[in-house]
């Protein structure tokens, strides 16, 4: 295998404007609790905000607070915190760092932010179990500590075809927020307003798929770590005007890259899909190890995730029961399958990582022979690490490089036979 040697990747430019859309959402929310002047309610990353908003609610994800505790590597000595309130260190590590960081009164955005010294206190809490029942508990426990009300979305699992029944009672679930809300936001429900709010989220959302089909161009524009961070005005701002502004002037920065044949990494070689959760605390680590190999990881099923071509402006609340239901997540083997063989043949990919994120089986697709029946159809080897999302102890850095490295020395020699 060729020496490895230190790659300077080109900066992304919009990535500045994307720092300050973040600054910016978390500096309102942290005047709207300190001040009142507007509701605050939390919602799960692909719960029903476009409802939230609709309604004159500011809106936090507790998702993303995690993901910051992750990438600032806080997250592993504040878990055992929850832990001892007894929530096992099996279950989400979102979960625990985040009640272990509350706990102990810490939170990544007093380093990021001046003057922001915790998370908003809520108003409501507003979840939806597509992704996991962890959402549900994680939610309750707030609840129960700030006094709050809750409402959630019960969500169907391991769907293989989306059907009517399916939607409309999701649709239904939706509908009867609706009444609470209001109580809660003084305000009345305008159904014009949330037409509005969705539209403005599908062309979010289209964006956000413009920008991540980029990398179908060789080499590609972006990687996945890039995307991992651009990703955070699609899922925060989905439903507002800045986050569809931003993501133009991201889309036409990386076309122009494309026309230039600029690619993310220097002398793309091999072109990787990455299925799973981020190991957010190796985000710079990995993104550096895969570039001094000369390997573009290009796309994810976790960064399309907010990808929601079912908004429908003139039918929202169908068409958004429809978008949460058809989420790769809640989906059975077989159409994750379907959907992993799409995005491999799409995205001209040599190879596909596994991450077995140990507490969060429902983002670790690793577990029932899913790779080895993906390799015997198409093909395109695979490689599975083991990690976790936020806790680093599950983690072990020599072996996830070792593998690595030798994954690649695999797809050179498969390459050297074939040519």
């Amino acid at each position: 295998m060729a020496e490895k040697r230190k790659v300077i990747r080109k900066k992304i430019q919009a990535t500045d404007d994307m720092k300050q859309y973040m600054a910016d959402y978390y500096y309102e929310l942290d005047r709207a609790a300190k001040t009142g002047e507007a509701k605050v309610a939390w919602c799960s990353s692909v719960g029903p905000a476009e409802i939230l908003r609709a309604m004159g609610f500011l809106v936090y994800f507790p998702e993303t607070h995690s993901a910051m505790l992750g990438s600032t590597r806080m997250a592993t000595e504040l878990i055992h915190h929850a832990n001892a309130l007894g929530y096992t260190p099996e279950i989400c590590s979102y979960l625990t760092a985040d009640i272990g960081a509350f706990t102990q009164g810490v939170t990544p955005l007093s380093r990021a932010y001046e003057g922001i010294e915790s998370v908003p206190k809520p108003d409501v809490l507003v979840f939806n179990t597509n992704q996991c029942r962890d959402v549900q508990d994680w939610f309750a426990w707030y609840a129960r500590e700030f006094n709050a009300p809750i409402v959630g979305i019960h969500t169907h699992r391991g769907v293989k075809s989306v059907t009517e029944s399916h939607i409309s009672s999701i649709a239904t679930q939706m509908e009867e927020m609706i009444e609470p809300l209001e109580k809660i936001s003084g305000r009345p429900f305008e159904l014009n307003e949330l037409k509005r709010v969705v539209a403005l989220s599908r062309e979010c959302s289209d964006l956000w798929k413009k920008v991540l089909d980029t990398a179908v161009a060789i080499p590609s524009p972006l990687t996945f770590f890039d995307g991992t961070t651009l990703m955070g005005p699609a899922v925060v701002g989905r439903g507002t005007q800045r986050a569809v502004d931003f993501y133009k002037v991201l889309l036409a920065e990386l076309e122009e890259r494309v026309k230039n044949l600029e690619g993310a990494v220097e002398d793309e070689r091999f072109r990787l899909y990455w299925e799973g959760m981020p190991i957010w605390g190796r985000l710079r680590a990995h993104s550096e190890l895969f570039a001094e190999l000369k390997t573009c990881v290009l796309a994810s099923t976790y960064c399309n995730s907010w990808i929601f071509s079912a908004f429908d402006a003139e039918d929202p609340f169908t068409s958004m029961a429809r978008a949460y239901t058809e989420l790769f997540i809640v989906r059975s083997d077989e159409t994750k399958e379907k959907y992993i063989t799409e995005m491999i043949d799409f995205f001209k990919v040599d190879g596909v990582i596994f991450h077995d994120a140990r507490t969060c089986p429902n983002n670790s697709n690793c577990r029932y022979g899913m790779p080895q029946r993906l390799e015997v159809n198409t093909g395109v080897p695979s490689l599975i690490i083991n990690g976790d999302l936020n806790d680093l102890r599950c983690l072990s850095d020599e072996q996830t490089n070792t593998n690595i490295e030798a994954f690649i020395e695999q797809l050179e020699e498969q390459k050297a036979s074939a040519s």
